[in-house]
């Protein structure tokens, strides 16, 4: 399809990382006819209440960023409501779409979707090659589902979909509660207080041997506009920085950016986790797109909108 400046568009989960980016990228490139709802407005999990939405708003562009989505513990402790409300989301939204119309789809997914031992860097033929990490197995298989539904559909029906597989992202709006936020923010937020009570020193669990990737959440709503515009295949697409640093090296850089002065202590009694988890994204470099923000600078933009946002760090800082 050819996209449009008047083109009407949804975009489901406005309000998240994710849906929040995505809309602030369609905003900036000059696309106007947007379609938000919150959950109040539109619960996405009732068949009929998504229907009854697709009917009268007629999109005809989706952009499916709604998932409940957590952390470990949150995984481990709610496992029926991940794999349940995301099964039921995905599903009412792209079937509702289809039935409606809509030219263009977009889902978006997770790098956990690939097996926990899935050879470095990934690409995305290792789908389904082994097994998944079972702290995120509930939410990692309604991913699946999700564009496995899409390839479905297409080859169906004829459906327009593509889905987008984004490695781990941070950014404005990310979640920064020590209970159940990603690494990243947890690091962000640990470091901005520590640097308040002049800690000497600041723990952090594992060796910090194990290599993570970072993409910066307003990179992967850029991505998503670029391939919106120009790719309609049923293969999905990794999307990712490309490299990765050591959790010492993220450490050190959040420290910096914190201003944390202290001493950082590694806590090899706790566990490292997976040792590296790199998406290979040759497939996404080869359709003529890269990211541009770098992992210091976006640390550094993450950093101010925590300390304007968030409401613990005002009220410490």
């Amino acid at each position: 399809m050819t996209l449009s400046q008047e083109s009407k568009i949804y975009v489901a989960g406005h309000r998240g990382l994710v849906g929040a980016a995505v809309v602030r990228a369609l905003e900036q490139q000059g696309y106007r006819n947007l379609v938000v709802r919150t959950h109040h407005e539109l619960d996405l999990t009732e068949q009929s209440a998504v229907r009854n939405f697709f009917d009268r708003e007629r999109p005809q562009v989706v952009v499916m960023a709604a998932a409940r989505v957590g952390g470990i513990q949150a995984n481990n402790t709610r496992p029926g409501e991940f794999i349940r409300d995301n099964l039921l989301m995905q599903d009412n939204v792209i079937d509702a779409a289809y039935r409606a119309g809509v030219a263009k789809f977009v889902f978006l997914g997770s790098s956990c979707i690939y097996p926990k031992l899935a050879p470095q860097p990934i690409k995305e033929e290792y789908l389904l090659t082994g097994a998944l990490e079972p702290t995120n197995e509930w939410y990692a298989i309604a991913k699946i589902a999700g564009l496995k539904m899409c390839q479905a559909y297409r080859r169906q029906y004829g459906f327009n979909a593509i889905s987008l597989m984004p490695t781990n992202l941070y950014g404005p709006g990310d979640n920064f509660d020590l209970q159940n936020s990603h690494v990243l923010p947890a690091l962000i937020r640990r470091f901005h207080e520590a640097a308040l009570r002049g800690d000497a020193t600041l723990s952090i669990w594992g060796t910090g041997t194990p290599r993570r990737e970072f993409l910066h959440v307003d990179d992967l709503a850029d991505a998503v506009v670029y391939l919106l515009k120009t790719y309609e295949q049923e293969a999905f697409v990794n999307v990712g920085w490309g490299e990765d640093v050591t959790i010492k090296e993220l450490a050190e850089m959040v420290a910096s950016v914190a201003g944390f002065k202290g001493r950082l202590v590694f806590d090899s009694t706790k566990p490292d986790g997976t040792p590296r988890k790199l998406l290979d994204t040759s497939r996404l470099t080869a359709l003529g797109w890269k990211p541009t923000i770098t992992l210091k600078s976006g640390i550094e933009q993450t950093y101010a909108w925590f300390k304007e946002h968030v409401a613990d760090a005002r009220l410490i800082a």
